[in-house]
């Protein structure tokens, strides 16, 4: 493979290569770099400039005159480092989007980046004008009033989310919204910002508490359609459903009371055990824990938990590998913070002692330095990406992207 070379944007947005100069990527520490860590630009990456700042150089420093450009990867890859630059004053907070190293090798873009995971549910789709409008439309025919289906009518046009778009394609994993509150101010919360983050949530939380009734429609639709489909509380557009652990255990034991079909999930911060708990025992299949870190510090600096702790999280993990679910770890990954040999030693602990079923990595959604700012840069070079995610797989962990039916 031939050297990489400076992939940029200007100030417009238009984007060039100049493979006369080196770029430096930031993997915790900056860096040239490897070859082994680079691979074409896959098909539904996405090219973000990155607004006051300047991309840095192997040599020479700053390319002062230049934009950085960063890339946003679709689903079934892993980041493996972010873009190196050099802010300039004034500079704005970048948007939560999860920015990967881009270069250009032999005139094409690349990207520090591995494939992880594969899975038609979660392939990016390209809908004809108003296709999907109608097949949102005539799934909303069926159950009129239901509001959780006007919610996830929103999720799936609005703002493209696989899980939403699945309960109309009927197919794979699909969301079941259920609570507006959360006890977590994680400062990545796609949903809801500080008034004073200086950034925009991405997508607007669900507002009402949904009923049993309305999810449990929509689920037994599902699982009708898609008989080793999942169905899955706790969304993206949503905050923390164990605070409403009481209309979901009753929405499961009635789903349960119709079908055996497919699979109940339930996504969560994992912050209330005993709440978790009486969802098992109402007949809970499966569950998926969202972590940024095995580290207290760095788990309370991100997600700034409110009554609760990182020990109540892996408590619940440990609960329910016990009542033998399914489950995996939502781990919001981060070059320089995942891969950081403090990190990797508190994985490789806790995972030899507690074997889940599956780590599920995800590209953490914020600006680098302010998620640097808040947890700290590496005291160390870091192991890199590749080297955490293979010691996770020695603990006989399935490392991947995706909740798949078996």
């Amino acid at each position: 493979m031939t050297s990489p070379g400076l992939a940029y944007a200007d100030a417009r947005g238009r984007i060039y290569f100049d493979e006369s100069v080196s770029p430096l990527a930031d993997g915790g520490d900056v860096r040239k770099p490897r070859t082994e860590e680079l691979v074409p630009a896959p098909p539904g990456a996405l090219p973000a400039m990155l607004p006051g700042r300047a991309p840095l150089l192997a040599r020479g420093g700053g390319a002062s005159k230049r934009v950085a450009l960063g890339v946003l990867l679709p689903a079934g890859y892993t980041r493996l480092l972010l873009p190196a630059y050099r802010e300039q004053p004034g500079a704005p907070t970048l948007p939560l989007f999860g920015y990967t190293f881009a270069c250009v090798v032999d005139d094409a873009l690349h990207v520090a980046a591995m494939r992880t995971d594969a899975s038609d549910d979660w392939t990016p789709r390209t809908f004809a004008a108003g296709e999907l409008e109608a097949i949102v439309a005539r799934r909303r025919e069926r159950d009129p009033s239901n509001g959780v289906l006007a919610q996830l009518a929103i999720c799936a046009e609005r703002y493209g989310c696989f899980t939403a778009q699945n309960v109309f394609l009927e197919r794979g994993e699909a969301a079941l919204p259920v609570s507006p509150k959360c006890n977590a101010r994680c400062i990545g919360c796609i949903s809801e910002q500080d008034a004073d983050a200086g950034i925009p949530s991405p997508q607007e939380r669900v507002r009402d508490e949904t009923t049993e009734d309305a999810l449990v429609r929509i689920a037994l639709a599902h699982l009708e359609r898609v008989p080793d489909g999942i169905v899955s509380f706790g969304q993206g557009c949503e905050g923390e459903p164990l605070l409403r652990a009481t209309t979901i255990a009753r929405a499961i034991a009635a789903i349960r009371a119709a079908t055996n079909a497919g699979t109940i999930n339930v996504n969560t911060n994992g912050s209330l055990p005993k709440s978790l708990a009486m969802l098992i025992d109402a007949g809970l299949d499966a569950v998926r824990v969202s972590l940024n870190s095995f580290r207290p510090e760095t788990y309370a600096a991100y997600y700034r938990p409110i009554g609760y702790d990182l020990g109540d999280v892996l408590g619940s993990v440990r609960a329910a590998v016990d009542a033998k679910l399914r489950v995996s770890l939502n781990l919001l990954t981060h070059p320089g913070v995942t891969d950081a040999v403090d990190e990797v030693a508190a994985s490789d602990a806790f995972l030899r002692d507690v074997p889940v079923t599956m780590v599920q990595t995800r590209t953490l959604n914020i600006d680098p330095a302010r998620y640097f700012a808040a947890v700290g840069r590496p005291a160390s070079p870091p192991l890199g990406m590749r080297e955490a995610l293979a010691r996770i797989g020695t603990h006989g962990v399935r490392v991947g992207n995706f909740t798949h039916a078996h």
